[in-house]
């Protein structure tokens, strides 16, 4: 056996039952005080993995709704271009050839049948004439004097704005009211 001293072997154990109640009080006290430091890191450690889990969550969501933003952009594109040449094509009229018409009808069909597929997809079109100018939404071209709208309303759109589930993919490109000259500034009456 070694010769080494054993502290729990050959400490002075307590003599009376008032110090053996206060040692073993204190030991409590200790003890209790170590499992709340253990209780608390054990929360902390069990929210911080709710945390890394929801964030992650989010991430992966927030990824796999926006993973298509380029090719949405693309998308818009083709759709704005045939919007554009929609619109070039002149109103029916009494008399045009009826393989005009049709075609006419057919471009109008594929429009709102790629539209709808957009939509379906999150990927929404936003007219803003006559919304108020938003630098979120809209990219001003021109300021246009106008005594018919408040300044900073869009009179005129260019082009549509365009979002993916909320997030835009391409501003508007407006024209914007301005004040007429000599008329005061900041927004005008328009009940009158």
């Amino acid at each position: 056996m070694s010769n080494e001293p054993h502290p729990e072997t050959d400490a002075t154990p307590p003599q009376t039952a008032d110090e053996l109640m206060q040692a073993a009080t204190a030991r409590i006290a200790e003890l209790e005080a170590e499992r709340a430091e253990l209780e608390d890191r054990w929360k902390r450690a069990e929210a911080e993995t709710a945390n890394i889990r929801a964030r992650g969550r989010r991430e992966v969501e927030e990824t796999r709704q926006f993973a298509v933003q380029k090719f949405a952009r693309d998308v818009v594109e083709a759709a704005d271009n045939l919007h554009r040449g929609l619109t070039a094509i002149p109103a029916a009229a009494p008399g045009e050839p009826e393989l005009v018409a049709k075609l006419r009808e057919g471009f109008e069909g594929v429009e709102r049948n790629i539209l709808s597929l957009l939509e379906r997809n999150g990927i929404k079109r936003e007219d803003p004439t006559g919304a108020v100018f938003d630098p979120n939404l809209h990219q001003a071209m021109a300021e246009q004097e106008s005594a018919e709208h408040p300044p900073g309303t869009v009179i005129q759109a260019w082009t549509d704005a365009w979002t993916l589930n909320g997030r835009l993919l391409r501003p508007a490109m407006v024209v914007v009211a301005k004040a007429p000259a000599g008329a005061p500034a900041g927004r005008m009456d328009t009940t009158a």
